[in-house]
């Protein structure tokens, strides 16, 4: 399957808008991350600390990495990753039963419970950075295509937000 460059390159953007949006909001208030990566309960203490600290970096990492061409596999390949990591975390305590923990997805001050749709929601994103391993038609992105991906942008933005 080959995927036009403008549809590859919005579903990228507005995945690592999604991964920098979330690394921003835990570097806002890391103290407050790391209590709710910690009461996931999935890691020893002195462990999740140091795991909590290197998330954002992580997320950033797959930001910058989906917008160049050179570095767009690997930074895929560890979003899909991070999502997974996520996803199995969320697993896990729905199935113990702790339904009350934070999911730690909407920033700082966002107390959004745990929810089996997040896995779901993980799981497309997820599916969405495969574009990353895609054959890419062979042309140049043009005017209308900058149009298009701006407000693309905007748009998936605004839809995940609701």
């Amino acid at each position: 399957m080959i995927i036009d460059p403008a549809i590859g390159t919005l579903v990228l953007a507005a995945i690592a808008l999604l991964f920098a949006s979330a690394a921003v909001h835990k570097l806002r208030d890391p103290a407050r991350f790391e209590a709710v990566f910690a009461a996931y309960q999935l890691l020893p203490a002195a462990v999740s600390l140091r795991v909590s600290r290197l998330v954002p970096v992580l997320e950033l990492l797959v930001a910058a990495g989906l917008a160049v061409k050179a570095s767009r596999p690997y930074a895929a390949a560890l979003g899909i990753l991070l999502l997974s990591g996520y996803a199995a975390a969320i697993a896990v305590n729905l199935r113990r039963g702790r339904r009350d923990l934070a999911c730690g997805c909407g920033g700082p001050t966002d107390r959004r419970r745990i929810a089996p749709w997040m896995l779901w929601r993980n799981g497309l994103i997820a599916l969405g950075a495969t574009a990353a391993f895609a054959t890419w038609a062979d042309r140049s992105l043009s005017l209308t295509d900058g149009i298009t991906l701006v407000f693309g942008l905007l748009t998936i933005a605004l839809v995940y937000l609701c």
